[in-house]
């Protein structure tokens, strides 16, 4: 039975929410109540799980929100996938296992947000490491496409990395070190929450469509939440949001916490003036380049295919632009394969994505109900110099250079669209024409020691103004990362439950 009130409540099963449930209920004897909009399959032993969410070949979308980039990309919609299920993205992501620089970490604690510098979160990424059995890929495992690819960027002048996850490391190429288990994509459910499952006071409720949070007397009481279509009150002693860079910020401004001249013409009235909320949106804007594959690829590819698990994503190149100040700015990364959709047909496809967004986007409410998809405006290369811009169309003439190397050009025709070797005009123009993302919004609740300067919690994660309140996920990260934002985001619950435990 659903406990009516509880010591921590816990508002998004995802991968920073099970994380944190399951670090609780290792370290304390508190009551947890950890709250999923989508369904709970259970432990991995009990063999409930979908096949799709388990095979970490490919990225599946059977678990998804529905979110999209609605009325702000004229003449195109782009979906922003996240996961409704437990374990959140981290159930359906592609196990790219990677830490980021030590100017990221640094760079946030130098930005007001003590605890958080590199030296400080070095040992939790080793020991997220560990829970997520992050392996290196053996030789044997690499896919004829992603052999040649890697071979091309040797040959372009990137040394072959030694530990893609050495903070220090500057440009490099690496096959991605990853989460995955004889082909099962290892999440933070399996790794952090099965073990505590079955612990005296942890509850895991699937289901629940949060509504809001209670504010009561400057303080976060709990939240109402929709459970088998049942408007539910659970109040707790605290209430930590972890439903990620879309959805904590959206709960939050339904419950009336937020900038006045957002909430005002939805008809919510303001229980917290906090204008930072939905704001700061960043992902890092990415570009796809694809190739027509030769029938000498498609042969060996086929051919290495019967025998073997084959994924689409391994290898990651980290370049710099000409806007690079101290280490790389730019990822690179291959993804070949059979495209998923049961035909036989063959996908070759390198990416360039910008590390360092200067572009800030948005999130807002389209309305007051809570199965409504808010508003994202991400406002990819918006930003005034056109950096972000410049960026990208770096990442995309290195492409062509890696493109152009023997193990390549002898097995990818040109380029199907992207204007490479043409004018840098027509390249960036083609670029704002098809720029997407590379799934990893954060920043929307940032962390920072000023809410008037646009921060959401401090560096602690409790919400500025309001007692017992907490956000600890990606939401909260004040400037992404130069990596894939899985592993960071356990981080943030590692962190933070440091300090609630």
């Amino acid at each position: 039975m659903m406990p009516a009130h509880v010591d921590t409540l816990i508002l998004g099963g995802g991968t920073a929410g099970c994380a944190l449930a399951g670090l609780i209920a290792e370290r304390s004897s508190d009551s947890i109540l950890l709250l999923e909009a989508g369904p709970d399959y259970g432990p991995l032993r009990d063999g409930r799980w979908p096949r799709e969410l388990l095979d970490a070949r490919r990225l599946p979308v059977s678990h998804d929100w529905g979110y999209d980039s609605g009325p702000f990309l004229p003449g195109r919609r782009v979906a922003y996938e996240r996961a409704r299920v437990i374990a959140g993205c981290s159930a359906h992501n592609g196990c790219s296992a990677v830490w980021g620089t030590q100017w990221d970490y640094d760079g946030w604690a130098d930005s007001g947000n003590p605890g958080w510098s590199a030296g400080e979160v070095q040992p939790l990424l080793q020991a997220i490491d560990r829970r997520l059995k992050v392996r290196r890929y053996a030789d044997s495992e690499i896919p004829p496409y992603q052999r040649a690819v890697f071979e091309a960027a040797r040959a372009a002048g990137f040394a072959a990395s030694a530990d893609m996850n050495d903070l220090t490391e500057d440009e490099a190429v690496a096959y991605c070190p990853v989460n995955n288990q004889r082909g099962i994509r290892w999440n933070t459910a399996f790794a952090y929450l099965d073990a505590a499952r079955g612990r005296r006071g942890l509850t895991i409720q699937g289901g629940a469509l949060i509504v809001r949070l209670l504010i009561e007397r400057g303080r976060v009481a709990g939240a109402e939440a929709i459970i088998d279509g049942v408007a539910t009150i659970v109040r707790a002693r605290r209430t930590i949001l972890t439903a990620g860079a879309y959805g904590s910020p959206a709960i939050l401004l339904r419950s009336g916490i937020g900038d006045p001249d957002a909430l005002e013409p939805l008809g919510i009235p303001v229980e917290h003036a906090l204008p930072g909320v939905g704001r700061n949106l960043q992902d890092h804007p990415a570009i796809a380049v694809a190739f027509p594959g030769s029938p000498a690829l498609e042969e060996i590819s086929a051919a290495f295919e019967r025998g073997n698990w084959t994924p689409e994503e391994l290898v990651i190149v980290k370049a710099r632009s000409r806007h690079a100040a101290e280490s790389f700015d730019i990822h690179l990364f291959s993804e070949g394969g059979r495209v998923a959709d049961g035909s036989d047909a063959w996908r070759w496809q390198i990416y360039a994505a910008g590390l360092l967004p200067r572009s800030r986007g948005e999130v807002r409410l389209a309305s007051r109900d809570p199965a409504a998809s808010p508003l994202i405006d991400h406002r990819h290369l918006s930003d005034a110099g056109g950096a972000d811009l410049a960026v990208l169309a770096d990442g995309v003439e290195i492409v062509g250079r890696i493109a152009a190397q023997p193990s390549l050009k002898s097995l990818l025709g040109a380029p199907i669209a992207a204007p490479i070797g043409g004018g840098r005009r027509e390249l960036e123009a083609w670029i704002r024409s098809q720029v997407v993302h590379y799934w990893h919004p954060v920043g929307t609740c940032a962390m920072g020691a000023d809410p008037k300067a646009g921060a959401v919690v401090d560096a602690r994660g409790r919400l500025h103004g309001l007692a017992d309140g907490y956000v600890a996920d990606a939401s909260i990260m004040p400037r992404i990362p130069r990596a894939n934002t899985n592993i960071p985001t356990v981080l943030v619950a590692e962190r933070i439950a440091s300090w609630l435990t």
